[in-house]
C-alpha cells in the first residue's frame, strides 16, 4: 500500500496527532529522531523534504562546518504510535538523509542499503527479502528506575506462566505491533532466563530493516510500562545464552519467483545454482564481515562454544551448529539463514553487506563448500581443519582487522561509513582493552 501526503494530513486530523517524530539511524544503528509539532506549517515543511537537523551532532556523520542536513521522509513508513497522552497522539516517519546540496548523504545507513539494492536490480533481481528473528532480555528496574541484571522470570524455551512471568509484557508488545501493522508470527520465551523472542513476517529488506528499528522502540517502550528494562545487548549475563538476530534471506526475480528454489537440484536440496553462488559469497566473506554483524566488544562474549551461537564458518541443511543454515521450507519459502548476527548490528549496514557478499558470489560464480551435517561443536580442532572449517573472529579487534582487508565488504559500506565505523570501533576496542575488569581483580590480585 502506498501512503500519500493527503493520507498523512487526513490521519493527523482524524487521530489527533499533535507531534511527529522524524526518525533516522546513525552508523551505530541507534534510532534517532527530530520531534516537531504536527501543525499545518510544519507538515508542509516535512512533506516537501525541507525539514533540517544538525548532522555534526550525530555519530559518524559530518563535521561542524558541514552540519546542515535534510530529512526526506519515506511516506510508506508513516505510523501512529498506539501510546499517546492527554496532549494527543504521536506519529512517526522514517527518513533518508540528504546533504544541503540535495544529494543522498553517503553516511546514511538506510541510503547505503538503497545503493546496494540498485546494484541488485542491475544484476537482474527485483527484491531481497529478510525475515529477522531478534531476541532480547527483560530485566527489573531498581527503585530509582535504573536497569539491573535481575530477571523477572525463571522460564526456559517455550515455557508459559507462571514460570514465564513476562508473558503479559510480551502479549502487550504483540498487540501494539499488530495495531501498528506488523504481522506477528510467533512470540515465546527463549532458552535463557529472562530472554524472549517475537518473530514478525518477512518483508522486502528495506521495510524489514525499518521494522527492526521500530520493533526495538516498541519493545523498550512497553517494557518500561511494565516496570521492566528491555535490552538487545548481545550477552548481558555470563553463563547463559546471548541474544541473536538470525537473518533469513531470499532473492526474487521480476516475475515474482524465488530464485533460490530449484526442484531439479542435482544435489538433492532443491536449491538453485543462484542460491549456491549466493551462499558461496556469504561463506567467502563471512570472516571479514563479522565486525558488521557483531559490532560490539560484548558481541564476542556470545560467539563462544556451548551457548548455541555459531562459532565456525560452515553451512548445512538441518544442522544448527554451523554459521549458515538452509531451513526446511521450500518453494516461495526457500531461504538462507545466517545465525551469527546479533541485535546490536545496524540492520541497514548488515543487510547491505550480506546482499553485496551474495551478489559477489553470483557475479563471480563462487562455489559454496560442501555442507557439514555433523555437530561441529564436538569436532576436534584437527577434524575441523580437515573439513576446511574456520573459526569466526574471537574479538572485535580481530574482526575490525579482517574487515579492513575485504574490498567487497568495504565497497558495500562506502568509504564514508567504512572509515567512520572503523574509527569508532578502534576507539571502542582501545577503551575496553585499557579497562581493568572485576575478573582480573578476582583472578590476579591475590596471586601476584
Amino acid at each position: 500500500m502506498t501512503i500519500t501526503a493527503a493520507d498523512i494530513r487526513r490521519e493527523v486530523k482524524e487521530k489527533n496527532v499533535t507531534f511527529l517524530r522524524l526518525m533516522f539511524s546513525d552508523i551505530a544503528g541507534t534510532l534517532k529522531n527530530v520531534e516537531i509539532p504536527a501543525t499545518d506549517e510544519q507538515l508542509d515543511k516535512v512533506l516537501s523534504n525541507k525539514a533540517m537537523f544538525d548532522g555534526s551532532s550525530i555519530e559518524g556523520f559530518v563535521r561542524i562546518n558541514e552540519s546542515d542536513m535534510f530529512l526526506h521522509p519515506d511516506l510508506d513508513t508513516w505510523t501512529v504510535f498506539p501510546w499517546g497522552g492527554e496532549n494527543g497522539a504521536v506519529a512517526g516517519l522514517i527518513c533518508d538523509i540528504y546533504t544541503a546540496e540535495g544529494e543522498p548523504f553517503a553516511g546514511d545507513p538506510r541510503g547505503n542499503l538503497k545503493r546496494a539494492l540498485r546494484h541488485m536490480e542491475k544484476v537482474g533481481f527485483k527484491s531481497f527479502n529478510l525475515g529477522p528473528e531478534p531476541e532480547f532480555f527483560l530485566f527489573k528496574l531498581d527503585e530509582k528506575g535504573e536497569p539491573t541484571l535481575e530477571v523477572n522470570d525463571r522460564g526456559g524455551y517455550f515455557d508459559l506462566a507462571p514460570t514465564d512471568l513476562a508473558d503479559n509484557t510480551r502479549r502487550e508488545i504483540v498487540n501494539v505491533l499488530t495495531e501498528m501493522g506488523f504481522e506477528v508470527e510467533a512470540s515465546h520465551h527463549e532458552v535463557a532466563i529472562g530472554q524472549h523472542e517475537i518473530d514478525f513476517k518477512y518483508a522486502d529488506v528495506l521495510k524489514a530493516c525499518d521494522n527492526i528499528q521500530i520493533f526495538k522502540l516498541v519493545v523498550k517502550t512497553i517494557a518500561r510500562k511494565h516496570g521492566l528494562y528491555a535490552t538487545f545487548m548481545a550477552k548481558p549475563k555470563f553463563g547463559i545464552n546471548g541474544s541473536g538476530m538470525h537473518c533469513n534471506m531470499s532473492l526474487f526475480d521480476y516475475e515474482g519467483n524465488n530464485v533460490f528454489f530449484d526442484t531439479e537440484d542435482p544435489k538433492g536440496m532443491q536449491l538453485s545454482e543462484t542460491a549456491y553462488y549466493f551462499l558461496g559469497g556469504l561463506m567467502k566473506h563471512a570472516y571479514n564481515y563479522t565486525a558488521i554483524m557483531n559490532p560490539t566488544v560484548n558481541s564476542y562474549k556470545r560467539l563462544v562454544p556451548g551457548y548455541e551461537a555459531p562459532v565456525y564458518i560452515a553451512w548445512a541443511g538441518r544442522n544448527r551448529s554451523p554459521l549458515i543454515r538452509v531451513p526446511a521450507s521450500r518453494g516461495m519459502g526457500t531461504r538462507l539463514e545466517l545465525r551469527s548476527v546479533d541485535p546490536t548490528a545496524n540492520p541497514y549496514l548488515a543487510l547491505a553487506v550480506l546482499l553485496e557478499a551474495g551478489l559477489d558470489g553470483i557475479e563471480n560464480k563462487i562455489e559454496a563448500p560442501a555442507p557439514v551435517e555433523s555437530n561441529i561443536y564436538i569436532m576436534t580442532q584437527e577434524e575441523r581443519k580437515e573439513a576446511g572449517i574456520r573459526d569466526l573472529p574471537s574479538t572485535l579487534h580481530n574482526a575490525i582487522k579482517a574487515l579492513q582487508e575485504d574490498e567487497v565488504v568495504k565497497a558495500a559500506l562506502g568509504n564514508h561509513i567504512f572509515t567512520n565505523f572503523v574509527e569508532a570501533k578502534k576507539i571502542e576496542w582501545s577503551s575496553y582493552a585499557a579497562f581493568v575488569s572485576q575478573w582480573e581483580i578476582d583472578n590476579y590480585l591475590d596471586l601476584y
